[in-house]
């Protein structure tokens, strides 16, 4: 499979179409996968709480629009805020296990995520309101 315009298109469509404004596209073969890689495409106005994931790192390359990634500390409050920008050479960001982060997007969006598998779904304790 190539990962090319005609992809990222269909996919941001399909974001479009979403109440949730976001779409991904996996690219792992099931949700046991050992590695969950995807494209996922966020347009603004998606909300995603702030959350983190205790037993996995996770990795956002930005393919194209802007958004910012922020970490928070267990408080809630902001700690560092991270533009991911192609145009402005920041093409993604590493986030550590158990770090809390969220993000904001700024215009329609497309990542390339990974992180460890299986997936998990976040529990209560993994989000702050």
């Amino acid at each position: 499979m190539i990962i090319d315009s005609n992809l990222l298109d269909d996919v941001t469509v399909k974001a479009g179409e979403s109440p949730r404004l976001r779409m991904n596209f996996n690219l792992h073969d099931s949700l046991d996968a050992k590695a969950q890689r995807l494209i996922n495409v966020l347009l603004p106005g998606t909300v995603l709480p702030v959350h983190r994931h205790r037993h996995t790192a996770e990795t956002y390359i930005i393919l194209r629009g802007r958004m910012f990634v922020v970490f928070y500390n267990d408080l809630g409050g902001q700690t560092e805020r991270y533009l991911l920008d192609p145009d402005k050479g920041n093409y993604g960001v590493n986030i550590p296990a158990g770090q809390w982060h969220g993000i904001e997007v700024i215009e329609p969006t497309t990542i390339f995520e990974a992180k460890d598998g299986p997936y998990t779904p976040l529990e209560p304790e993994d989000t702050l309101q």
